[in-house]
């Protein structure tokens, strides 16, 4: 069984690739995770604190499987 490991996407980019890699981990549309992203950067802009951590902390997929 192969392990899991949350990374941004290389391919299935809007801005650094981090919804797209929440997404893939999870196992639901990238979509999905960009609306709530956004429901939460209205929510006293916690959405934007996560994702400028996200996309710094988390890293990059090698793109080749």
């Amino acid at each position: 069984m192969e392990q899991k490991k949350l990374t941004k996407s290389s391919e299935n980019r809007m801005i650094c690739g981090v919804c797209a890699g929440v997404g893939e981990y999870l196992g639901i549309d990238p979509t999905v995770v960009r609306l709530a992203w956004v429901l939460l950067t209205f929510v006293g802009a916690a959405g934007i604190i996560a994702y400028i951590i996200a996309a710094i902390v988390m890293p990059t997929d090698s793109g080749a499987e």
